[in-house]
């Protein structure tokens, strides 16, 4: 009959839509109609629940990114009152394009890709579809059962915390590091009060009276920024790390009240048994962290001391950390509080979601232009986001810690 559409329209977020064809006369008026309305769909749908770990207010997108994937020609689909712990009313979603979804059961069915701040739990594992894209901190190292509920999904899991850029930095991660780094000396001061069960001792001291004695376990951005608000507050401060060429650095930067030790056994026990602040900040990019204080270690710290363990996400670094929430955030072992939230940024959204999305939606927006596939594909950073993909785990650590085959990623991307 006469010319067709050539090149029809690829799936929703694998690339640009091709223009149409000048159709034959008879056709000319649907031919036109189906161009406009292909032109109009969005080219990615986007999907934004409400975060529902315990005590978690962030939000995984402010209104100005809503607007930036709009503009773009992608639909944004946040629920209801998502927005709501950071302060963001839906109106201001609303105002800048996106649509307002009643329920999160929804925003997983229509959306193409969905982006959180912290990983699915179990209420939301049969929500993920088969071919979904989930964009957020999944941390899967910490949790089997996660693990193998978005192998089982089929969905493509790129992991904020995993993603790498070529001068080594985790730049999805560091806006948190420095947010968890500064509050750990703010919730160990407080834990290190009387009322809280703690010693009762005030970080700076006083004249006539020394300063309390915190340790810093892991040099890296969560440690550095202990280690500064620590020295704000007055406090006698050691760094312990592995990496000398990093303690030398901190060495240079940091005021006189802080000093560096190379980390080892020996070291870490002397330390701690002094303190009366422990901080824990070391990292292993995708994997468990490593235990570095053991239980007998604990048991030989001052009555009342603190520790705060920033790892716990990841598993801890102290053999007596198990998870708490912003709730009931402490408990006691051999004397000793410890406070373990693993999603310490939560409590202060105002200041860790603007801080997050900063970073997170340059990424949003190439997976949303490109799709998971060729962004990955052609954009290092998001390759080393991927962690699962269609059933398959393409990160190496993972797959090691629970004894699941491991794809290469490029197998995926092929």
């Amino acid at each position: 009959m006469g010319a067709a559409i050539a090149n029809p329209d690829t799936h929703p977020g694998s690339g640009p839509r091709k223009e149409c064809r000048r159709a034959p006369q008879n056709l000319h008026a649907l031919r036109t109609t189906m161009c406009a309305l292909r032109r109009s769909e969005p080219s990615m749908i986007v999907g934004v629940p409400k975060e529902i770990k315990p005590d978690e207010y962030r939000v995984a997108l402010v209104p100005a990114g809503a607007e930036t994937l709009t503009e773009a020609g992608h639909e944004v689909l946040i629920e209801s009152q998502a927005g709501l712990g950071t302060g963001i009313a839906d109106e201001e979603y609303q105002a800048a394009g996106a649509r307002i979804v009643s329920q999160a059961r929804d925003i997983y069915s229509q959306a193409d890709m969905i982006v959180k701040v912290k990983e699915p739990i179990e209420a939301e594992y049969s929500m993920v579809r088969s071919g979904q894209t989930l964009f957020t901190y999944f941390h899967f190292a910490a949790s089997e059962a996660l693990t193998r509920a978005m192998v089982g999904s089929g969905a493509v899991c790129i992991a904020y915390e995993t993603i790498q850029t070529a001068d080594g930095t985790l730049p999805l991660l560091t806006p948190m590091s420095e947010v968890a780094g500064r509050m750990a000396v703010q919730e160990g001061a407080k834990y290190l009060e009387r009322p809280m069960e703690g010693r009762g001792i005030l970080l700076s001291g006083v004249p006539g009276v020394a300063p309390a004695r915190v340790v810093v376990l892991g040099g890296g951005v969560v440690g550095a920024n202990a280690a500064k608000v620590a020295a704000g507050f007055g406090a006698d401060v050691l760094v312990l790390d592995i990496n000398l060429e990093r303690l030398r650095y901190l060495d240079d930067i940091m005021p006189p009240n802080v000093t560096t030790l190379f980390s080892n056994k020996h070291n870490v026990r002397q330390a701690i048994r002094e303190a009366d602040l422990v901080i824990g900040s070391v990292l292993r990019r995708g994997a468990k962290a490593p235990v570095l204080v053991t239980r007998e270690m604990i048991s030989t710290m001052r009555k009342g001391a603190v520790v705060v363990d920033v790892a716990v996400d990841q598993g801890g670094c102290f053999e007596t950390t198990r998870p708490t929430t912003h709730s009931a955030p402490t408990y006691i072992v051999d004397g000793v509080v410890h406070y373990c939230v693993a999603n310490m940024p939560g409590a202060v959204a105002g200041t860790s979601t603007y801080a997050l999305t900063n970073e997170t939606l340059q990424y949003v927006r190439r997976l949303a232009k490109d799709g998971w596939r060729q962004a990955a594909a052609s954009h290092m950073p998001l390759k080393l986001g991927l962690n699962i993909a269609g059933g398959k785990v393409v990160f190496p650590d993972i797959a090691e810690q629970f004894g699941l085959p491991l794809t290469p990623v490029d197998e995926v991307l092929d």
